[in-house]
C-alpha cells in the first residue's frame, strides 16, 4: 500500500480497543449534523469523568469504527459505551426516519431507534496490530465508495495523522491500495 509503514508516535499507557458500532437497521443518520453534535457533546460529557484516548475515528452513514486508549487498569469501555449511546439519543431527540419504532424488546430495554444493542470489540494486542486497524478506519469510507480516498472523507481523525506526517495526504487514493483493501 506504501513504500514504508508509518510510524505511530503515541504512548501507550492503558488497553487499546477497536470498536464498530451499527445504528438500528443501518440507519444512514450518522454524519447528519444533528448526530454529529449529539455525538461529539456525548463524547465530551463522558471524557470528562471516565477519560480516554481516541486514536482513531470514522464515522460513516449507518456505523463508525474508532480506536480508544484507556487509562491504566481500566478496561470499562462498556460503561462509556453506554452513557455514549444513551446521550446521543437524548441530545439528537430521537429525530431519526424510524423513532417512531417500538418494539417489545426496545420497550423493555429502553432503547432509542438509533442504535444496535451490541457492539464488536477487539482488543489491540501490539504495534502492528494497531497499525493495521488505524488504516481500516482510515480506508473505510473508500471501501464503501463513499470517498476516492481517505483525505477526502470530512468525518475521520485522518487529517490529524496527515498534520502529524504519520500518513501521506494522498494515502488511500492509490488503484495499490483500493486493490488491498476492497472486497
Amino acid at each position: 500500500m506504501r513504500a514504508t509503514m508509518p510510524q505511530y508516535r503515541r504512548a501507550r499507557t492503558g488497553s487499546t480497543y477497536f470498536f464498530t458500532l451499527v445504528t438500528f437497521r443501518r440507519q444512514p443518520i450518522l454524519c447528519l449534523p444533528p448526530m454529529r453534535s449529539a455525538l461529539r457533546r456525548a463524547l465530551e460529557n463522558v471524557r470528562t469523568t471516565r477519560p480516554f484516548r481516541i486514536d482513531a475515528w470514522v464515522l460513516m452513514p449507518d456505523h463508525m469504527h474508532c480506536i480508544w486508549t484507556l487509562p491504566d487498569g481500566d478496561v470499562d469501555y462498556s460503561t462509556r459505551w453506554a452513557l455514549i449511546k444513551n446521550s446521543v439519543s437524548r441530545f439528537a431527540g430521537v429525530a431519526t426516519p424510524l423513532a417512531g419504532t417500538a418494539t417489545t424488546s426496545r420497550i423493555k430495554h429502553r432503547d432509542a431507534a438509533i442504535w444496535q444493542r451490541r457492539f464488536y470489540e477487539h482488543q489491540i494486542r501490539d504495534e502492528r496490530d494497531f497499525e493495521t486497524h488505524m488504516d481500516y478506519v482510515h480506508f473505510n469510507p473508500v471501501r464503501h465508495g463513499h470517498a476516492e480516498s481517505a483525505a477526502s472523507w470530512p468525518f475521520s481523525t485522518f487529517d490529524r495523522y496527515v498534520r502529524e506526517g504519520v500518513y501521506a495526504p494522498d494515502w488511500g487514493g492509490s488503484q495499490l491500495a483500493r486493490s488491498m483493501w476492497m472486497e
